[in-house]
């Protein structure tokens, strides 16, 4: 892997956000460092060599942007958090006529397609609505094909047995070329979109959020600024849910919110 130094990174980071107007700035070096050495060691360049590909209308950048950011994911990851979300928090959105539901940061799609699954098997998926976004045309193409490995398959199917799911995940899947594709009826009320946590704006109301394994990688001052993001889309008495490794402390908005599990990071907004 290529080893940058920071102030090289520093340059690469004004490139991007002189070309694509995506601004890492706010994002945790290290963690750049890594992914940045890694684009460069994967096609053999040096910074030079990538700064100087990286212009107007050219592919490189978003390859590159789509490798500084975060893509892994995996159905019914954590599995006891989609059962806490099945046993606790469906019991208070039940009552609602209408539901919507966000999961920012998609990648690939397996959060949503995890949450349209418990929503049916709630019955709650006939009046629920779920936008799953991210920064990156590329994911979100995959995303929406919905299409995966059998042995991933194998391993999520895993998962939703240990998140508490009622039946086998292999119902809501079908096999076409040696591949596992998402039923276009779980699809369909999933609203796949671009969306930039770190520079737009709120766009709609939700009783549900889900922002998890996104924030680790940001900055104190970008974490906050996405906080204030979050609150200002959720809707009174909504829920929003965080990764293991991420928590409301430090965001200023701790008050505004009740812990509904403190380990798996389950918030309801209360004020």
């Amino acid at each position: 892997m290529v080893v940058l130094e920071y102030s090289q990174l520093e340059e690469l980071i004004v490139r991007i956000r002189e070309i694509s107007g995506f601004d890492f700035s706010g994002y945790a070096r290290p963690s750049l460092l890594r992914r940045a050495g890694r684009y460069l060691a994967k096609y053999s360049m040096d910074l030079d060599e990538l700064i100087q590909h990286i212009e107007p209308g050219g592919s490189i950048v978003y390859d590159l942007i789509q490798e500084l950011t975060v893509n892994y994911s995996e159905m019914f990851r954590d599995p006891e958090y989609f059962k806490r979300v099945r046993t606790e928090v469906f019991g208070y959105l039940e009552s609602y006529p209408s539901l919507r539901f966000w999961v920012a940061g998609c990648a690939s799609g397996e959060e949503a397609f995890s949450m349209a699954i418990l929503l049916k098997e709630a019955q709650l998926m006939s009046r629920s609505l779920i936008y799953a976004t991210d920064l990156s045309n590329k994911v979100l193409t995959s995303a929406r094909e919905g299409v995966f490995t059998l042995g991933n398959a194998r391993s999520f199917s895993e998962n939703y047995l240990l998140a508490g799911g009622n039946g086998s995940l292999s119902d809501y899947y079908h096999v076409a070329y040696n591949k596992a594709v998402i039923s276009p009826e779980l699809r369909k009320n999933i609203v796949f979109s671009l969306h930039d946590l770190t520079g737009d704006g709120v766009f709609n109301e939700f009783q549900f959020i889900s922002c998890r394994n996104v924030m680790i990688y940001f900055t104190l001052e970008l974490r906050q600024q996405v906080f204030k993001l979050l609150y200002d889309s959720l809707s009174m008495l909504g829920f929003l849910c965080l990764g293991k490794r991420e928590t409301l402390r430090y965001s200023g908005l701790e008050a505004h919110f009740k812990i509904i599990d403190s380990a798996l990071n389950i918030y309801q907004k209360i004020k």
